[in-house]
């Protein structure tokens, strides 16, 4: 069986990746291995994903503060690569399932958060958060009866505002 150029193309961009960022982390002196998490096709694109999970010891300094160093650090390997591969890669990159943590946290504070808000009938605006996150917030309560949520601000320091519904 002979494999396509875009199969082997993906399986490249796997291994440079995953290559890249072992680099780095040994360059920073973190003790750290990398293993890839998922490659799984992209229903829009249909190109292979890049899901790379570090594993170690003490690893909150890849992290940061709300994740800001580890977004940079995706950032960085998704530069790198795709300018070696020439091409857009899809990549993601978590430290321990750091992301899925967070993303529950936030679900669950848009929850208490929107209760809040029927409650008191008073808007709660969250604090500044990435894109990202903001749609976390947005995606959970979509369909949460009696809120509504905006996003207000401009740059870094946009943030979702929960209203109530009228």
């Amino acid at each position: 069986m002979t494999k396509l150029p875009s199969e082997e193309a993906d399986r490249s961009s796997v291994i440079l990746a995953k290559e890249m960022l072992q680099r780095i982390l040994d360059l920073l002196g973190v003790s750290a291995s990398v293993d890839l998490k998922e490659s799984s096709s992209s229903a829009m694109t249909g190109r292979a994903s890049i899901a790379l999970d570090i594993s170690g010891e003490g690893l909150g300094i890849l992290i940061g503060r709300r994740g800001q160093t580890l977004s940079s650090l995706q950032y960085l390997v998704y530069l790198m690569v795709s300018h070696q591969m020439r091409a857009r890669v899809h990549l993601s990159i978590d430290v321990e399932g750091y992301r899925e943590r967070r993303r529950e946290a936030l679900r669950n504070l848009a929850l208490q958060m929107a209760e809040r808000v029927k409650a008191t009938g008073n808007s709660a605006a969250l604090e500044p958060m990435p894109a990202s996150e903001r749609r976390i917030i947005h995606l959970a309560l979509q369909d949460y009866a009696g809120v509504i949520t905006q996003s207000v601000g401009e740059g870094e320091s946009r943030k979702v505002t929960i209203l109530r519904q009228q």
